[in-house]
């Protein structure tokens, strides 16, 4: 009888082995808002081809002529048709409006939601929770044939849009499903000198992360700041 000697068990991988997403075209749908700006901003810095999304396409071409870095400026719907990932950066109260209408133009790409449902009264701000359960879960709603992450929503639109500032010292929580889409963007952020991206859950867990921003606003308010995260230990 002959024995056959076991293969032994593959290494785990290394959760810091990230894919070189350098080639990829980003889109920001919202890119003439102060996030969506400073995010296209940071990106294009770091050497990534950036396309702005607007409603109105004379103000993404606008937006993109100040920023320079060959940022490209477009209608929402050719951003999305153009771009490989596509960061949604809108105002929460046309979030949904604004997904519905481009659903074609977002099948099979890789949606990265960073929208916070927040509502504001005398107290400050708090945060809202959509049926869906978060933004991000209300983006996989509607867009059943993309592939749906969140992340970048505690970043400091006053910081990314600060050209004088060279690196943003922050971690980037990201959320999905399929661990290759977290990873894409986990090493997106992670082209931004000072961030890191760090993985964060799956998707039902993006209400938390987003309602976070709203006790951010109140550090930020109190200490004069532009707070950002950072996760200890990994």
């Amino acid at each position: 009888m002959t024995s056959t000697a076991s293969s032994p068990a593959s290494a785990p991988k290394d959760p810091w082995d990230l894919p070189d997403v350098s080639g990829l075209v980003v889109g920001v749908l919202g890119g003439t808002g102060d996030q969506g700006r400073g995010l296209a901003y940071r990106l294009a810095k770091a050497g990534q081809k950036v396309i702005i999304g607007s409603r109105a396409a004379d103000r993404a071409h606008a937006a993109a002529a100040e920023l320079g870095l060959g940022v490209e400026g477009a209608d929402n719907a050719e951003c999305a048709r153009r771009s490989d990932i596509v960061i949604v950066a809108v105002p929460w109260d046309g979030h949904a409006k604004t997904l519905e209408s481009l659903r074609a133009e977002l099948a099979g790409k890789l949606v990265v939601d960073c929208v916070n449902p927040l509502g504001f009264d005398k107290k400050g701000a708090y945060a809202l929770k959509p049926e869906e359960g978060s933004a991000a879960e209300q983006a996989a709603a509607l867009l059943p044939e993309s592939r749906v992450a969140a992340a970048f929503h505690h970043l400091s639109a006053v910081l990314l849009q600060d050209h004088s500032i060279d690196e943003i010292d922050t971690d980037v929580m990201v959320l999905g499903e399929e661990r290759a889409d977290v990873e894409i963007v986990q090493a997106l952020a992670g082209r931004i000198p000072g961030m890191r991206g760090v993985f964060a859950g799956r998707l039902r867990g993006a209400h938390q992360v987003e309602a976070l921003v709203a006790n951010l606003i109140s550090v930020n308010r109190r200490y004069k700041a532009h707070a950002g995260l950072r996760v200890t230990d990994v």
